[in-house]
């Protein structure tokens, strides 16, 4: 992906050098057996809290001050930041030209360890987030490492994909879509709940899709290559597949996000089309 040197975003909140949360918990392996690893996994991609599950819980818990940004740090902030300036051209022109409507950019708020959201605690077990309560993006930008390294999900192009498909939540919730599921989601089952976040999430790929062709199409900046990854990642955070990395049978009406088949589907979809109405997950019978 190209983006060195291209311009960045004002919307981000950088909240990396404040205070954060540390400590010597322990992780419990409890009920299904989960190793560390795959408690961790399932929490970054289902939108769980799971620090219930680490033992001590706050009390083993310490406020330490963070030292300067590392190069490291500084380089996935900047890479964020004009991958949301990205997704700021591409939404403003496509809402402009299919809907007639001007779209407001959401802010990004990069954190490290644990800070608040109007939804609650963001932390490393809750994993990159859309909280339509202040209508931010919580990211801590190390998920990229586990992204990478972790779940095999390589290369900047699938962290962008990540980026992407948050943001994508906030486009659901300036065309209305998100507050009308979540009233829904209420008002059902558990079983029906899942459902409907699945249609939600493949959505949300879908518009990463739309994004993608257009930061190839318009912005110049998808390299050989790059889709591919995007397409790895899909697969990579499937909720089958992160079901049987976690030890566990697949449980379809457990998902939450969709199958990496459907992720995969979805985000071809929105890429292919380039067109909004191509990615009406909520009208199809089989995703």
């Amino acid at each position: 992906m190209q983006w060195r040197g291209r311009r960045g975003s004002r919307n981000i909140e950088d909240r990396r050098t404040q205070s954060r949360m540390s400590g010597g918990k322990t992780m419990r392996l409890g009920g299904g057996g989960l190793g560390v690893l795959a408690i961790v996994v399932v929490g970054y991609f289902l939108g769980v809290d799971l620090t219930p599950l680490l033992e001590g819980g706050p009390q083993g818990s310490v406020t330490q001050q963070s030292g300067p940004l590392s190069e490291r740090e500084k380089s996935m902030g900047d890479f964020v930041s004009v991958t949301l300036a990205d997704t700021e051209d591409v939404w403003q022109g496509i809402f402009k030209q299919q809907l007639g409507k001007t779209y407001h950019p959401v802010t990004l708020v990069l954190f490290s360890g644990v800070t608040r959201s109007a939804c609650g605690n963001a932390s490393g077990a809750t994993g990159p987030f859309y909280c339509p309560g202040d209508k931010r993006v919580y990211l801590d930008t190390a998920f990229f490492d586990t992204l990478s390294q972790q779940l095999g999900a390589k290369g900047d192009f699938a962290a962008a994909y990540v980026v992407a498909h948050e943001v994508a939540h906030h486009v659901q919730d300036e065309l209305g879509i998100l507050s009308k599921v979540n009233e829904l989601r209420a008002q059902g089952s558990e079983a029906q709940s899942n459902a409907l976040s699945v249609r939600i999430e493949l959505q949300a790929d879908c518009f990463a899709g739309i994004w993608a062709r257009a930061a190839q199409d318009q912005i110049g900046a998808v390299e050989p290559g790059d889709i591919a990854e995007a397409m790895n990642a899909a697969a990579r955070i499937g909720d089958d597949t992160l079901q049987r990395e976690a030890g566990r049978v697949p449980m379809p009406d457990s998902f939450t996000h969709g199958s990496s088949v459907q992720r995969q589907r979805w985000f071809q979809s929105g890429y292919r089309s380039g067109d909004l109405r191509q990615c009406d997950t909520f009208s199809v019978r089989n995703l």
